[in-house]
């Protein structure tokens, strides 16, 4: 396995695990059974959950990716965050969409449906930081 594969599998599981926690934290109890009605959209418990999460992922994921993962990309910080920033936003889009789909079509449990919509983000994730936000020139 390559170095740098390895480091991300480690830096993405430290990211990810730590994301569920304050994804659970936030879900069972910041924002037990709490629904927030805005002008334009209501959101669930979930939804807030995942906001709070990927706020801190971003944040967290950004600097073990570009300081531990992908040291040798020689790309300028604010392009790699501008791009790591694209990235995070389709991500995330990906999993609000995925786990509103699991919750409330299937009836899942939200816990469950997170942890199965982490799965797809991880691998879409990984190919889009390798060859696009971290690449080599």
């Amino acid at each position: 396995m390559p170095i740098e594969t390895y480091r991300y599998a480690t830096c993405g599981g430290i990211n990810t695990m730590s994301g569920l926690l304050v994804w659970y934290v936030c879900y069972h109890f910041v924002f037990s059974r709490m629904v927030v009605n805005l002008v334009f959209y209501s959101f669930e418990p979930y939804t807030l959950a995942l906001l709070v999460s990927s706020t801190y992922s971003f944040t967290l994921g950004f600097l073990l990716n570009k300081y531990v993962v992908f040291t040798s990309s020689n790309l300028k910080g604010r392009i790699q965050l501008f791009r790591y920033f694209l990235s995070f936003a389709f991500n995330l889009m990906l999993n609000y969409f995925l786990l509103k789909f699991l919750v409330e079509k299937f009836q899942w449990d939200a816990f469950i449906s997170q942890l199965l919509t982490t799965v797809v983000v991880i691998a879409v994730s990984y190919f889009s930081q390798k060859y696009f936000t971290f690449k080599i020139k």
